[in-house]
Parts: structure tokens; sequence; C-alpha cells
């Protein structure tokens, strides 16, 4: 079976064609090219889906639930395509596991049967990654959403792949924790896909990345083999440090169903300042002078040209706060001491 990673090609090694940097609002409206036969890529010596195929996927995720496998052409196609509207597979079915007992047993049948496999959480990155190639049988996590728990004295949540990072951002704070991990598309990306990818974010520069911040994963091989790496600890000397083998793997060695992560106490006092630069020496010097005057309130620390800060002001009819500079720069402190911050 083949667990596809990032279609990192399209983003890193070639130029993208016209129809790939027209305006976000044409892409709402266009459905694009197939991958395949915009780029070079060759289809690996992988089974066709069948129509029993699709008959045994319907038993493992139990027949009368028709929403659990997705085969109408309208119901596959947003599966099939990037958030930025730039890539397509034509993958024919999407499956719904709820539980990872159920992923263990499709990825199982996959693999015997030879049938290509792209594991997919929120579908909000911007490299083609989460979405099909080819034919591939997208696996959608969607409906393994379950906090299992949220510990406020250690400051651990343990939870499904499939959660939103908004969700668990509320849930955390109402505990008066704080997600290490904020994006802009915590409104509908999933904590899986985000360590799947290692993703970065706004609060790296505060709390790092990922590897520092998941404390365990469960996650399911392709040929269905269960991988039980959780821990609820955050200092655990003990055995191999497996799980960071997936932290950023996308999918390539399994399936992420289950995360443990640390979340650090919300802070009760938060500053932003948004700044104008006249060069990018000015934004370097700004930044060394931030971690050197800030300290261990900086929490974020980041960068907009002028070119992106217009494309993005024009596009939601808005307005910048100060007036045209070459660089913008944001910059957030979270502390206790809210005099001291200031």
């Amino acid at each position: 079976m083949f667990l596809r990673g990032a279609f990192r090609a399209l983003a890193l090694n070639r130029n993208l064609t016209p129809i790939a940097v027209r305006t976000f609002a044409s892409k709402q409206r266009e459905v694009p090219a197939l991958t395949c036969d915009r780029y070079p890529v060759q289809r690996g010596s992988f089974a066709e889906l069948t129509d029993d195929d699709v008959a045994v996927f319907r038993g493992i995720l139990g027949g009368a639930d028709t929403s659990r496998v997705l085969t109408a052409a309208d119901e596959v196609q947003d599966y099939n395509i990037d958030y930025l509207r730039s890539v397509r597979g034509y993958g024919r079915v999407v499956l719904k596991p709820r539980t990872t007992a159920e992923v263990a047993e499709l990825l199982r049948y996959c693999n015997e049967r030879r049938l290509a496999v792209c594991p997919q959480g929120g579908n909000t990155g911007l490299v083609g990654g989460s979405v099909p190639v080819f034919d591939e049988v997208v696996l959608s996590l969607q409906l393994m959403d379950t906090i299992e728990r949220i510990d406020e004295y250690s400051g651990i949540v343990v939870c499904q792949a499939g959660c939103v990072l908004a969700t668990l951002e509320e849930q955390v704070g109402a505990r008066g924790l704080v997600m290490p991990l904020d994006l802009g598309a915590k409104g509908s990306c999933h904590i899986g896909g985000n360590v799947s990818t290692n993703a970065g974010g706004l609060r790296l520069v505060r709390y790092g990345n990922l590897h520092g911040s998941v404390l365990g994963v469960e996650a399911v091989t392709a040929e269905g083999r269960v991988l039980d790496l959780m821990s609820n600890f955050k200092k655990d000397n003990t055995g191999y440090h497996l799980k960071h083998l997936f932290i950023g793997s996308e999918g390539t060695l399994g399936i992420i169903t289950r995360l443990s992560m640390f979340c650090p106490t919300a802070s009760r006092s938060v500053n932003v300042a948004f700044l104008g630069l006249h060069s990018y020496d000015d934004v370097k010097r700004t930044f060394l002078a931030a971690k050197r005057g800030l300290g261990e309130v900086l929490s974020s620390c980041e960068m907009i040209d002028a070119a992106s800060l217009d494309s993005c002001t024009r596009f939601f009819g808005l307005q910048s706060p100060i007036d045209k500079y070459p660089f913008y720069m944001l910059i957030e402190t979270s502390g206790s001491d809210a005099g001291h911050d200031e």
C-alpha cells in the first residue's frame, strides 16, 4: 500500500502554471486541472478500485451509515482538490472512520489489495500534500474528533487526530491552558495533520516546534498494525521515543490516530505591536532587539512585506492600521505581569 506524503514538487521544484497563481476569489469558482495532466508524474503499480472494494469498506464502517463511505462525484470532489485549488486528484472513494480499529482494518485491507491511500485531515495544506495525485483512496479523519482528557494540573491533553485546532484551543483555554500551536487555519485544520506535517505556527518562538510539545502518538502503519507510542508524562526518559519519527512524516510511515500534548499555562497579559519598517535590515535589527529586550515574554514575531499586506487588505476590504512601509512586523508578548510587560 502507498501512504503518500506532501507532493512538494508543486510548490518547491516547478514553476506553477498561470491557473495556479490567479486570485483566490477566482479559485473558489474554478475546478483546477488534474495534477497528472499538469505535471510529469506517473502512477505507481497499484490496484484499481472496484465495486467489491467499496462493499468491503461499507462493511468495515457500517453499511447502514452511507455518510462514512462517499462515492458520488459531487461528494468526493472537494476531497480531491487542495485548499488553494491548484491541484486535483481523481480518487473515487472517501472513507471516514471513527476509531483506530477501523483505520487499522481499512489499511490492512488496502495493503492486501495494493490500493494506494491518501490520509487527509482538514485539507488546509498549501503544498498539495493532503489530496490525491491520482486515484488514491482518501481516508479522512474528520469524524475522529474526540477530546478524551484534559488535565489542568499536568497540562496534558489527550485527543483523537481529527480534532480541530480551534476547538482544542477553546477547550484547554477554559482550563487555564494554551495550545502551544497557533495557525491561521486553526478553524478547520486538524491536530493530527498539524503533527504529521510538524506545523510551526505563530507560537514557535515561545514554545518551540511540536517535537517538544507532543508527548506521545498512536499510529497505524500501512499494513494495519497499531503502534501505541502514547505517553502522559512531560518528563519521560524511558525507552525509544519513536513518536518523533511520525512528527513531520506526512503520512509516509503511518497515520496518526491519537496523540497526547503538553499545553502550557495561559498568560494573563498579552500585548501586540504592529510596526512599519524601512528596510529588511531594520526587520533583522528589530527582531534581535525583541529577543534581547523582551526575553521570556516574547511569544510571537512575524514579518510581512508591503505587497503581501496590500494583497490581503484589498481582498478582504480592510485597511492597514499604519502608513505604508516596505516591511511590517507583528510582535506579541505573553506574560503574567501586565505592568512589566507593557
